[in-house]
């Protein structure tokens, strides 16, 4: 009984500290591949084809987003039988190992295939290992939380995966600013660092929480011998749980994901890909808008507790679907070098290098051009003239990269990046409570876990892949891979306007 004094004494503050904190580390490690996915891409894959690279990178990102829900199974039931704190435990040694070990995997040209066989392996215990930690930390929290309060207590839970980000690009940038270029990129370079990092961000954390007792809640159902010896089969066999399951996945969650994921992964890839914004203007821009919109998780858990869950979430979600396309139309727009180009300034400065080899020569000019509103950039021209006369005299290709956009420019697309972010806290803000409510304690932690990471991992996770593949299938529309995050999104909301109710009427805690 001493033991059940003590959880129910100890501040909500270290609670929520301490699986924040954890849930932070996870979310940092699990973002940081994705960050580098481009570099990544060089180093495990072979060359000749970067865009080929590039989206095997992608995929091995994905499959860790794929996996997440066989995590949740597995992880939901040793959660349920065993309990929250040691679960939680467990993952986060396994994703903190794994990212560790991502970061001494040779390249391509020292091992071949095997590597990215074995950065193939380590993503998908990443994947499976988070797929346990979300629903552990959540979970543990809202079962501290007073009923009143636990939008706002969870939504702590929630700036995590944000503030993740957040650190990964921070230590990311810092890192590469403090070395040359060609240092960073190389084989055992600066790009490895921040996988390095995270064991001793993960050492941190497991020693605050072995301190940790088990949930209230939970302690009481072990104490009274009520805990589930069949989580899976309570959780999915039983026709009114596994009802709200699929209304929390088709009503709630899928459109969550694809939201979460096109505000913060899908911006920075096409502000780096496609408006081909140079690293600091693209990264900064992200920095400034997530550390903005942070705090807009903590108002909307807060808000919840007060109108309900349901219609925050779904006007979240209504935002993103009707403002996207404008949105990143507007980025193309800004980042148009043929507007720059009417106003260039001066004498443009060229460089011209030349690569030769047995069968034809190769000549790259690079033009600098800065116009007169200061936006900036290099346009990079590649003419191959072939030796054999058969062939075509010349191929030239244009591309243009490492553009500055002006001030003003940089400021709003600050704001529109904020947008995305404020539709993402809006709907990711009251889900851990929304989905905490919705099923009894003994099989909580498997009947939420199962829906959020097959929202989050599959259909979120699947945002900058599935937008990669189709901007590259159909190239004749850059805006083409905002249908996929659109169309999910729009599903889920006419479930959930239709089906879900906005407030739980009674506390499902048994």
């Amino acid at each position: 009984m001493s033991q059940q004094h003590n959880i129910s004494t100890k501040g909500i503050a270290t609670i929520i500290g301490a699986s924040s904190l954890g849930t932070l580390i996870e979310w940092y490690d699990f973002y940081i591949f994705g960050m580098l996915a481009k570099i990544i891409s060089t180093q495990f894959f072979p060359d000749g084809n970067a865009t080929a690279a590039l989206l095997s990178t992608l995929a091995i990102f994905a499959a860790g987003f794929i996996v997440r829900p066989f995590g949740a199974l597995v992880f939901g039931r040793i959660g349920d039988i065993v309990g929250r704190k040691y679960t939680f435990l467990l993952t986060l040694v396994l994703m903190g190992g794994s990212t560790f070990l991502i970061g001494l995997v040779p390249s391509y040209k020292t091992i071949g295939m095997a590597a990215p066989a074995l950065v193939l392996l380590l993503r998908l215990i990443q994947g499976l290992a988070l797929g346990g930690e979300y629903g552990g930390a959540a979970t543990y929290v809202a079962e501290h939380a007073p009923a009143h309060k636990r939008g706002f207590y969870t939504s702590w839970i929630q700036t995590t995966a944000t503030l993740g980000l957040f650190v990964a690009l921070g230590v990311i940038m810092t890192v590469k600013f403090n070395m040359p270029e060609e240092d960073f990129v190389s084989e055992w370079g600066g790009w490895r660092y921040p996988f390095w990092i995270s064991i001793l961000l993960v050492i941190v954390s497991i020693y605050i929480r072995m301190r940790m007792n088990e949930s209230p809640l939970f302690a009481k159902l072990q104490h009274e011998c009520k805990t589930s010896t069949n989580p899976l089969k309570e959780s999915f066999a039983h026709k009114g749980n596994f009802k709200m399951v699929l209304l929390a996945l088709f009503g709630a969650v899928m459109g969550q994901g694809v939201v979460w994921y096109t505000g913060q992964f899908f911006a920075q890839s096409f502000l780096e890909n496609k408006a081909n914004l140079d690293f600091e203007q693209s990264r900064t821009i992200m920095l400034w808008a997530i550390a903005f919109a942070t705090p807009l998780f903590l108002f909307f858990g807060w808000l919840s507790d007060r109108i309900g869950r349901k219609w925050i979430m779904m006007i979240g979600m209504a935002a993103a679907i009707f403002s996207y396309r404008p949105i990143y139309q507007h980025f193309l727009d800004e980042t148009d070098v043929k507007k720059w180009e009417a106003q260039a300034v001066g004498e443009p400065s060229i460089k011209h290098d030349a690569v030769k080899n047995s069968s034809d020569s190769v000549i790259i000019s690079s033009v600098k051009f800065e116009a007169s509103n200061g936006a900036k950039y290099t346009q990079v021209n590649t003419d191959t003239l072939f030796a054999d006369q058969s062939k075509a005299i010349a191929s030239a290709k244009v591309s243009y990269k490492d553009k500055h956009i002006p001030s003003n420019t940089y400021w709003r697309f600050v704001f529109l990046v904020f947008l995305q972010i404020l539709y993402v806290t809006m709907v990711y803000g009251p889900i851990a409570a929304f989905l905490v409510e919705l099923f009894p304690t003994k099989i909580r932690y498997t009947s939420m876990s199962l829906p959020y990471h097959i929202g989050n991992g599959v259909f979120g996770g699947l945002v900058p892949f599935i937008g990669l593949l189709l901007t590259t299938s159909f190239p004749s529309d850059p805006l083409v891979g905002l249908w996929y995050p659109i169309g999910v999104a729009a599903l889920c909301l006419v479930i959930g306007v239709l089906y879900l109710r906005n407030k739980i009427d009674e506390d499902v805690t048994d």
